[in-house]
């Protein structure tokens, strides 16, 4: 999806050189036409148009487009997340290779999303590193039975939101509501 800062951005910056050419023009065909315009005052026009339209154009227009990529990064960030909450929350069980291959991502990358959600208290379940799977697990499920996921061995509630089974390793992440 375009970003509408992007598009603002190319236009701008197509508006500016079209200004240019077109001054550019008047100033060669005034330059051998016009006798009673004088060179320097051709001159003047010119660097004034250049300096007080196309300038600020083209600055605002590449500042738009460089923020519009911005932008787009962000929507392209969220979007990811969105589809590995999703696989999560429809399967109950994924694969963190599964969401590379859906995401065309590296691992290592997929790991940074799932972190992220995290951190953003928008994934509550479990993950084991090791063997790479996500689990979705609701909060009140894991209070009750305080088994591990993974392996079913018995929890202790450490606080602070984390997990760690200490048989396999698997971190289980709990949001407050």
């Amino acid at each position: 999806m375009k970003s509408t800062g992007r598009i603002v951005g190319i236009i701008l910056i197509g508006m500016a050189i079209l200004i240019c050419l077109g001054s550019g023009a008047w100033f060669v065909t005034a330059l051998f036409t016009e006798a009673t315009a004088t060179l320097g005052g051709q001159v003047l026009g010119f660097v004034l148009v250049f300096i007080f339209i196309v300038l600020p154009l083209a600055a605002v227009g590449g500042y738009m487009l460089w923020h519009g990529r911005q932008e787009e990064a962000r929507m392209s960030r969220a979007q990811q997340e969105r589809t590995i909450l999703n696989m999560v929350l429809t399967q109950g069980k994924v694969r963190l290779n599964d969401i590379s291959l859906e995401l065309n991502l590296p691992r290592n990358q997929v790991e940074d999303l799932v972190r992220d959600l995290v951190g953003k208290n928008l994934f509550s379940g479990a993950v084991n590193w090791k063997d790479g799977i996500l689990y979705s697990e609701e909060a009140s499920q894991l209070k009750a039975d305080q088994r591990c996921p993974n392996c079913g061995a018995q929890l202790e509630l450490a606080g602070k939101g984390l997990i760690v089974c200490p048989y396999c390793g698997t971190e289980i992440f709990i949001h407050k509501d």
